[in-house]
């Protein structure tokens, strides 16, 4: 054993690695708690990409919620349903195996305890340990080669297997770090300290770790993000990594800059009468999408509907008065997709996307869950197909997607969480949603550069909320992983005032 200072490292991956993608066992338990979930996710999980796992198991899941409609599945439509994870053929063994055993052993029910658990048909003590503390929050160590690997370039333990690790870490490790540590460790290993070339570079624990047995990377020299190693114990800048590519010039040379805003603007009439031509020449967009501009195109002044130098595309609600969405381009676009080919969802005018040579930019506004949460079902159904919608996209080339998704991320996403825990925008489902956006494909790109709280886009226009900041973040800029290069700079601007919401910015190559 060394002296490596345990408590520090792991109160820092406690900040740090909420900007990572989070694990997919660890996105089903934001969801629920389900033992029987979290089981099968962890055993969809073991050498499989989450990117892989999360999509198998919410196939899974829409099939067969429980136990009892498992046992309806044979093993080959099971390897069907969960394909390509990996060993997805053993997999749908063990998974078509697992209610006859529960039943036969354990009366129906998910044994809580690691001793039981590896009793069951494809369950190592990775997965046990997981288990346990996941679904039944107690204490557990779950060890897998992240783990092992990172724990021993620490030098906190000096062992050669996984089994040995666990066995090591529960003689050694203190106990409120027990249930965490694999999710920590294991979003760390997937995006700094990775098996090969890990980014020590950029690592937020360069001054701790004694990079035993390492072989560190050589950081691009154009890599803006690149950071010496610490050489206190402050905490370096809080950015995923941006391996930065070549940049596109002009013909003089020079790089080739885009910059987009986004504005919920809450009806473009009243905002026409607050100057907002001259913002928009303030904001010197060359991509400015709106969000709920509550109005047809012919019910706005000419100054409006033809900005000078830009073109308008709109997609209001086919209700008056609601909803509806805008962008204006300095560029002509490949094609404009006026919705999600989904009419239950496209005559709200909530979704619009410019095609461009390198990028789509999706002009988005989310419903909002209402009051009590009575619109949550609905909220969450749009979410899903957005979800599929962007995912498509995603797979010709990058993906911009910008707008007000009506939901704050985190607690630091608004002034008042505790007392929003409930509220629409904040409620655990929402939230669970936006994990599960950023899990399996995109990036909040104001997160990139900033993680301070009291950065806020929205505020209610009730008891003087804006003058004392009292606000919530809802209004976003995202890009996909493949694209993250490309993303020079994010911005909140809250001084432009006309609405309840502020413009955000992102500046791209």
């Amino acid at each position: 054993m060394t002296k490596f200072k345990i408590n520090e490292a792991m109160a820092r991956l406690e900040v740090e690695v909420p900007l990572y993608r989070v694990p997919v066992v660890d996105l089903i338990a934001v969801q629920t708690r389900d033992p029987y979930k979290v089981l099968v996710a962890a055993m969809l999980s073991a050498r499989t990409k989450d990117e892989v796992t999360a999509p198998a198991a919410a196939r899974l899941f829409a099939k067969a919620p429980n136990l009892q409609s498992l046992a309806a599945l044979s093993k080959v439509k099971l390897a069907g349903i969960i394909y390509p994870v990996g060993f997805f053929r053993a997999k749908a063994g063990y998974l078509s195996r697992l209610p006859g055993v529960l039943a036969e052993e354990f009366a129906g029910q998910i044994p809580a305890t690691v001793e039981e658990l590896i009793r069951l048909p494809g369950v190592g003590r990775k997965t046990a340990n997981l288990v346990v503390a996941v679904a039944f929050e107690q204490p557990a160590i779950c060890v897998d080669t992240h783990v092992h690997r990172i724990i021993n370039i620490w030098g906190y333990v000096q062992t050669t297997t996984p089994l040995a690790t666990e066995m090591a870490l529960r003689a050694n490790l203190p106990g409120q770090y027990w249930r965490r540590i694999n999710s920590l460790l294991v979003a760390f290993g997937q995006e700094i300290c990775r098996p090969i070339a890990p980014h020590c570079d950029r690592c937020p624990l360069g001054d701790l770790c004694p990079r035993l047995g390492v072989k560190p990377r050589k950081p691009p020299s154009n890599d803006l993000t690149a950071v010496e190693p610490p050489k206190t114990g402050h905490h370096p800048p809080q950015s995923p990594e941006i391996p930065r590519l070549p940049s596109p010039t002009n013909k003089d040379g020079q790089t080739k800059r885009i910059k987009l805003v986004s504005w919920n603007v809450n009806g473009l009439r009243a905002i026409a009468k607050k100057g907002f031509n001259r913002i928009v020449h303030e904001l010197d967009a060359d991509l400015l999408a709106l969000q709920e501009i509550k109005a047809h195109p012919e019910q706005l002044p000419i100054e409006i509907r033809k900005l000078p130098g830009y073109t308008a595309f709109w997609l209001p609600a086919k209700r008056k008065g609601y909803s509806g969405v805008a962008t204006y381009s300095r560029k002509d676009p490949l094609r404009v997709m006026y919705g999600m080919a989904r009419d239950e969802h496209d005559q709200e005018g909530r979704v619009l996307t410019l095609e461009f040579a390198d990028f789509y930019l999706v002009n988005a506004y989310l419903p909002n869950a209402q009051p009590e949460l009575i619109r949550l079902p609905y909220k969450l159904d749009f979410c899903r197909h957005f979800l599929e919608f962007t995912h498509r996209l995603a797979k010709n080339k990058n993906v911009v997607i910008c707008g007000d998704l009506n939901v704050a991320h985190r607690a630091i996403d608004l002034a008042r969480p505790k007392e929003n825990e409930k509220s629409p925008g904040f409620s655990q489902e929402e939230r669970a949603w936006m994990d599960q956006f950023l899990a399996t494909g995109f990036i909040d790109t104001f997160r990139m550069f900033n993680q301070a709280g009291d950065n806020y886009t929205w505020w209610s226009y009730r008891g003087g909320a804006r003058k004392r900041n009292i606000g919530w973040r809802i209004d976003y800029f995202c890009i996909d992983t493949a694209g993250r290069s490309r993303v020079q700079a994010a911005n909140i601007r809250p001084e432009i005032t006309g609405s309840d919401h502020c413009p955000v910015e992102l500046i791209m190559v």
